[in-house]
């Protein structure tokens, strides 16, 4: 069982296509492709029945949290999965995760074994999961995601995710991705991912191409839409 622990900066921008094919000229010289190459990311989120948790997230709070179980790519049972508990305090982002088998993390996160192995990480995991209770997978979402890392500034990463869907069935890692589109046909979200400040020369860049950053979270916005036809078909039968 593997842990990891990150924290850093992350702002996020919306790109259209020739707003991103900016941002990758730029990056020729500065940045680096990630060794793995384009990869396609899976996630299950974890919420409770009545959404505390992403409900809570879109009040923008000073600290919030969301627990997720990530896979790079569709899984078998026995593959590597992560569970992550991510937390955002005063606009600085903390991911602890540790990784396991995708039917070792479903069984955990069911209540039915605990971990197979004892670790910092793991507590905190467990008492999240314990402190909600009845979490249970909410949302599946999954995207295509190009990352790039910078030569001068081993802080630096940048990230752009294409295709991004989500579905509130199948929600299993061992599944194949898909669903329901959540950005335009050629838009991209762009993340810069960084313990200190975005360098002056990034800034200069996004300013040309007319980039502004942009508050999107994948999961708030799978929720708004759930929320948006549960409201209509609400209002559908209270006409009827």
């Amino acid at each position: 069982m593997e842990n990891n622990i990150f924290q850093r900066h992350e702002i996020k921008f919306l790109l259209d296509s020739r707003q991103r094919a900016i941002m990758e000229q730029a990056f020729a010289v500065r940045m680096e492709p990630d060794p793995h190459g384009q990869s396609t990311i899976c996630n299950i989120y974890y919420d409770t029945p009545d959404y505390r948790l992403i409900r809570e997230s879109l009040e923008k709070p000073v600290y919030k949290e969301k627990l997720r179980m990530r896979s790079y790519g569709q899984v078998t049972g026995g593959g590597e999965v992560f569970l992550e508990l991510k937390k955002k305090y005063d606009g600085v982002v903390y991911k602890r995760r540790i990784s396991l088998t995708a039917r070792d993390a479903a069984a955990y996160m069911s209540g039915r074994v605990p971990l197979p192995e004892d670790s910092q990480i793991g507590r905190e995991i467990d008492y999240c999961r314990k402190y909600y209770r009845n979490l249970r997978p909410a949302v599946y979402l999954c995207y295509d995601r190009c990352a790039y890392f910078s030569t001068e500034d081993p802080e630096l990463r940048a990230t752009f995710d294409k295709n991004i869907c989500w579905r509130t069935y199948d929600m299993r890692l061992t599944a194949a991705p898909g669903g329901e589109h959540l950005l335009l046909p050629g838009q991209s979200l762009f993340e810069v991912k960084t313990a200190t400040a975005i360098p002056l020369w990034l800034v200069e860049v996004l300013d040309r191409a007319g980039i502004r950053q942009a508050s999107f979270s994948k999961y708030g916005e799978a929720y708004r839409i759930m929320s948006e036809r549960a409201n209509k078909e609400r209002r559908g039968v209270g006409c009827a």
